[in-house]
């Protein structure tokens, strides 16, 4: 799970995300064990951020279960069972404030 979580950070990062961070969910609570939140600056750049998430998931054989909002960019959801990577542009990721709502603190 480390591994996969890893990964998915580093792809992240290798399309330029902004503050990407693990949040480790409660199980009590959650549908998966880790959220991976990141920032891209435009829809294009959460669009290119979800892209190499999936090259990754690709190539380490990680099955993705579904994916939103992708054509309009602002808010992207990929669901990958275990780990549900949200990636945002600014205005999205500080009204929505998941770091804040799943946090277990």
């Amino acid at each position: 799970m480390k591994e996969k979580l890893q990964k998915i950070i580093e792809a992240c990062e290798e399309k330029i995300a902004k503050d990407v961070v693990a949040v480790e969910l409660d199980s009590q609570r959650a549908l998966a064990d880790y959220f991976v939140i990141a920032t891209g600056n435009t829809p294009n750049q959460t669009q290119s951020i979800i892209d190499e998430v999936e090259d990754v998931c690709a190539k380490e054989g990680y099955e993705i279960i579904g994916k939103e909002g992708y054509q309009d960019g602002h808010w992207i959801l990929l669901d990958l069972n275990d780990i549900i990577v949200h990636v945002f542009t600014p205005e999205e990721r500080d009204y929505y404030d998941l770091e804040r709502l799943w946090s277990n603190k």
